[in-house]
């Protein structure tokens, strides 16, 4: 059985687009989310999903406006499911645009081209991932119940305590929610890891 071009030209672009994918998902992600395997599934499922399905409609005379409709669509599940942390709701965009990408990209964009894209998607999330991130401060809510430590002579008080109770490297926190009938604050602290 002869191989036509269509199928050999299918298969290429769709280990390529495959390679790019697991770089980001399984190299970058994953090594910084090692319990997250339902992610890593969901990721490799889109991602070859809008590969096969955007370059077996390529063919199809369309515009720009079907790449944005595909993401509008995605935006619209977004709404409709379980919430999605920021940052796993990114990553699901970044597997969508490269399977777009690569699916897409027909004769009119040069190898070098689609080469320098995909490369530069993969630099940006493993920088951004990598170094930025750790200059970020992590947030997390919690309640507090000891009310007299929310009076402005007390913030010293209040932050030893915090940093013993939770063990964490806080570096700030802002107050959320009082509620005095129940002596309770809802804080806001801001922690290195």
């Amino acid at each position: 059985m002869e191989l036509s071009s269509d199928l050999i030209n299918l298969m290429i672009r769709f280990g390529f687009n495959l390679t790019i994918a697991f770089i980001i998902i399984k190299l970058i992600y994953q090594r910084n989310r090692p319990n997250n395997l339902d992610f890593v599934f969901t990721y490799f499922m889109f991602n070859s999903l809008i590969f096969f399905f955007a370059f077996l409609l390529s063919s199809i005379t369309i515009n720009m406006g079907f790449a944005f409709g595909l993401f509008a669509v995605f935006a619209i599940l977004r709404y409709r499911t379980d919430p999605i942390p920021i940052k796993e709701m990114t990553y699901l965009f970044i597997v969508i645009t490269i399977g777009v990408i690569n699916a897409l990209s027909g004769a009119e964009v040069s190898y070098a081209a689609l080469l320098f894209t995909n490369i530069t998607l993969v630099i940006l999330t493993y920088f951004l991932e990598r170094y930025w991130q750790k200059n970020l401060l992590l947030r997390m809510n919690i309640e507090y119940e000891k009310i007299e430590n929310i009076k402005p002579e007390n913030r010293e008080i209040l932050m030893a305590d915090l940093k013993e109770r939770t063990g964490l490297n806080i570096q700030s926190f802002e107050f959320r929610r009082m509620n005095f009938l129940r002596d309770t604050a809802r804080i806001r602290i801001y922690y290195k890891e």
